[in-house]
């Protein structure tokens, strides 16, 4: 099926990236707000960390409920009901005045935005052919970057400012006009794309159990297990144990952001150069050593956390970029729609394992030292090194007989 011009998948992959950001936000902007809100509700580390994974569980949940549905409907009118939901749930969240509230509400969001993260990947894959993919992923993946550099700066100062919830609702009235350009530029997606294809049960069963999808979520639930045993405490620890105040963390975001935004593309064309394993396996070392590094850091203040910061989140997000080329290119075109659902779904589920089991290891009070974050560094390193065993035997659905 054609899509028009090259023009217009810019476009496509414009709008996708821009609301890309608005979900990266979401989903990010609490992390940081990790001092605002054990102190705003007087919660200790562990619970903060069940704030955390509460979205990433929900996400995981609803993804494999949803997974044997989505490719049942149009995969634009899927992605716009999303995006609509993951909007007001945003919203909700702040308006919440009490944890449990905001708990609920964290719930339901995560619910919207693990889908609409799937839609959104599935979309760039039908939309972008295979020899393009990989810079089309590090443009969508830039979304990170951005989130990093402008989002998550200023929801630091309009919440330090203003109360942690203004960034909630400020993010969900900033993502309405984009779900209408979304309206207007998505192509109805149909055919062999598998948005109208009755899919039967047994066919969402061999979905899930063909060994290169076995091995694609494996590699999903390994590298999110490791980084999301660090990064939602990385916040709170540079507060605690590195000497940055609350009021330095939009500068230490906006580093790492800019660092990000500019290599992520990068990544991406190195991923269609030199192909998506080699590229993996180069980031793949760099990004455990910095874990080590980052949860290791002294009390060195702005100067030194900033860089180390910067890199952690640079490698994290180029291992994905590769990482999720050679997961793409694993499933067939009929089956993308729920294989994505349920790699969303894996990627979530492992995500909020990661930050429970660095919750039970971590002690820590609001405005005391985090103890143990180095051995939750070592943790997350070691799954991030198992990755390289098992990334090679990801393979093209079309080399392995899928």
């Amino acid at each position: 099926m054609s899509f028009g011009t090259s023009r217009r998948e810019g476009l496509i992959l414009l709008t996708l990236s821009a609301l890309q950001f608005v979900s990266m936000v979401d989903f990010m902007i609490i992390m940081p707000l990790g001092p605002q809100l054990q102190l705003a509700f007087d919660i200790d580390a562990m619970r903060f960390n069940w704030t955390v994974s509460a979205y990433t569980f929900s996400a995981g949940i609803a993804g494999i409920v949803a997974a044997p549905l989505l490719d049942r409907f149009g995969r634009r009118a899927t992605y716009l009901v999303l995006t609509l939901g993951l909007l007001a749930c945003t919203m909700g969240c702040g308006l919440s005045t009490r944890h449990l509230q905001l708990l609920v509400m964290r719930c339901v969001t995560g619910a919207f935005g693990g889908l609409h993260g799937a839609v959104t990947l599935a979309l760039v894959a039908d939309v972008v052919p295979p020899e393009r993919r990989g810079r089309a992923l590090g443009v969508l993946m830039s979304a990170f970057g951005l989130a990093s550099v402008v989002g998550v700066p200023i929801g630091i100062v309009l919440g330090t400012r203003h109360g942690w919830q203004v960034p909630f609702l400020v993010l969900a009235m900033f993502g309405l006009p984009l779900a209408g350009l979304a309206a207007w530029i998505l192509p109805p997606l149909t055919g062999q794309e598998g948005l109208a294809t009755r899919r039967t049960m047994a066919d969402f069963v061999s979905t899930l159990t063909l060994p290169p999808h076995r091995w694609a979520f494996t590699l999903a639930a390994v590298l999110m297990f490791g980084a999301f045993a660090v990064i939602p405490d990385i916040s709170t620890a540079l507060v605690a144990n590195v000497g940055v105040t609350e009021a330095q963390l939009p500068a230490v975001f906006i580093v790492g952001g800019i660092i990000t935004f500019a290599t992520t593309p990068l990544v991406g064309h190195l991923v269609d150069r030199f192909g998506a394993l080699r590229v993996f396996s180069f980031t793949v070392p760099l990004s455990a050593a910095i874990m080590v590094v980052m949860t290791h850091l002294p009390a060195v203040g702005l100067i030194g956390a900033a860089p180390v910061v910067a890199l952690l989140m640079a490698t994290n997000t180029g291992r994905m970029v590769s990482a999720t080329t050679l997961v793409m290119a694993s499933v067939a075109p009929r089956r993308r729609g729920g294989f994505m659902s349920v790699n969303s779904s894996v990627q979530h589920i492992a995500s909020g394992l990661g930050t429970l089991c660095a919750g039970l290891i971590i002690e820590g009070s609001p405005g005391q030292p985090l103890r143990n974050f180095g051995t939750v560094g070592l943790l997350a390193a070691t799954a991030t090194i198992a990755s390289l065993w098992i990334a090679p035997r990801v393979r093209p659905f079309e080399a392995s007989g899928s």
